[in-house]
């Protein structure tokens, strides 16, 4: 194998010798297991093959969906990088760990409270690689193994060189094989893909080795990528920087064809980073005790409205995908209808390790959800977005329920509501808002998002936390 791994490329794509035996479940393991936490960037809940998706190969992590549990319905509770990424370290709602922005770092307190600190305080050996995305200033000396780096990193550091995802990789191994069985570990490998190069004309800079996968498919173009869709839109929305980033990507059918089956590549190059870090797994001995999650920190347009990129509140911006797969449960395969959320990631980490969530974290442990059980569970939950840039990305709000989306743009004059109906219109293609038959449940949604916003705003840190009644 050459450095950038091409030696075993064909292998994990085509999940061939090596991997099954990664996935081979057992039973009485220690009671603490290791933790391997993958996370990409930008990548939509479809952009998967367990998912459904008929064009795009991503056979390793397809193969943990296959022996794992799927979450079909996973959101994330602000669809922007740096914010989510919050979420996902603290188990908190952006409201309360206050990132808002790419400068901001986590409060101490914050930090002090997140998975990987309370990991590595019990005992635990923490790694992170990849993109950190949250402020400027690096935990590096929080952390046994750091490889991080700050902003959006490049693909290249220079031509013909290695590609980050194969670096991320090749890294991720390395922490793997420095490991001791006696110390268990927690792993976050943060990937930049399919993230876009910005500002490069060609966007989704892939491996060259991958350059002629999907180059004998045409993808499919989404029913709300017609142009009708994008008209229906309000004028803010229609100027917004969602459509300004649609003109350097989807603004012709070829270079629609061009520019996502790029951002295919990027995320089969992952899923071969997946599979090189499986067969670390069992080289190492400790494949049957590691449990994976594998999500993303936001969902992602391609086209849909005429819009690209994520920031609204619409299903293809806020959906990711989730899978999480503990070999030491039998039974796996199954497919959860439970609205989980990126909140829920940290909670899910501490009880994996048998520890107690702070009492101010907002999301929920997963844990009763991978077995066969139908335990409660939430039945809404707040989504916000408060970035703000240059005045292209409108702040918004709202609820998402297991029947029924509210969004409320905050800034607009006069204050613009949508409502749509999932279960009739899961395109989200009618806006009830404004339809007579509609006031009761349109206040009704209104009232659940006042109850929210004052709720979120008298959490405490050392309060038990629960969703507003």
């Amino acid at each position: 194998m050459d450095s950038n791994g091409r030696g075993s490329r064909r292998r994990f794509l085509l999940g061939a010798a090596g991997a099954p035996a990664v996935l081979r479940a057992a039973a009485g393991k220690a009671a603490r297991p290791n933790i391997v936490f993958l996370l990409t960037d930008d990548q939509r809940w479809d952009a998967l093959g367990c998912m459904g998706n008929p064009v795009i190969r991503t056979p390793n992590v397809d193969r943990l969906a296959a022996q794992g549990v799927v979450f079909e319905r996973n959101f994330v509770t602000t669809s922007i990088c740096m914010t989510s990424r919050a979420s996902i370290f603290t188990g908190l709602y952006a409201r309360c760990h206050g990132i808002h922005d790419f400068a901001t770092p986590l409060k101490p307190v914050d930090f002090e409270r997140s998975y990987p600190a309370l990991l590595r305080e019990a005992g635990y050996r923490t790694g992170f690689i990849g993109k950190y995305g949250v402020g400027n200033a690096m935990p590096a000396d929080r952390f046994d193994y750091w490889r991080g780096f700050p902003g959006q990193g490049r693909y290249f550091e220079r031509e013909g060189g290695e590609h980050l995802t194969s670096t991320i990789g090749r890294q991720a191994v390395e922490f793997i094989r420095g490991s001791r069985p006696e110390r268990p570990f927690c792993l976050s490998v943060s990937f930049k893909a399919p993230h876009a190069q910005d500002p490069d004309p060609r966007q989704y800079l892939y491996d060259p080795a991958l350059e002629t996968l999907y180059s004998d498919v045409k993808v499919p173009v989404p029913k709300t990528a017609a142009p009708e869709y994008f008209e229906r839109q309000p004028e803010f929305l229609r100027a917004s920087e969602g459509r300004n980033r649609w003109g350097w990507r989807f603004d012709s059918p070829e270079r629609y064809q061009e520019m996502v089956k790029g951002y295919y590549r990027l995320i089969t190059g992952v899923d071969m980073a997946v599979g090189r870090i499986l067969e670390a797994l069992a080289e190492a001995g400790c494949a049957e005790n590691t449990v994976i999650i594998f999500t993303s920190d936001n969902g992602y347009f391609l086209g849909e409205r005429g819009m690209a990129d994520k920031w609204l509140a619409y299903e293809e911006s806020i959906r990711t995908p989730l899978v999480v797969y503990d070999p030491r449960r039998p039974g796996g395969g199954r497919r959860r209808r439970e609205m989980s959320l990126n909140i829920d990631l940290a909670p899910t980490m501490l009880e994996l390790a048998g520890l107690r969530a702070p009492a101010g974290m907002q999301g929920r442990s997963l844990i009763p959800l991978l077995g066969a059980g139908s335990p409660a569970w939430r039945r809404e939950w707040f989504y916000e977005h408060h970035f703000e840039y240059k005045g292209r990305i409108p702040r918004s709000e709202g609820i998402r329920t297991e029947r029924w989306k509210y969004i409320r743009y905050i800034d607009a004059q006069p204050v613009r509501e949508e409502v749509y109906d999932l279960r009739s219109d899961p395109l989200e293609e009618r806006n009830l808002a404004g339809e007579a038959q509609m006031a009761g449940q349109v206040a009704a949604l209104r009232e659940r998002r006042r109850a929210w916003t004052e709720a979120l705003g008298r959490w405490r840190r050392d309060a038990a936390w629960r969703d507003p009644a």
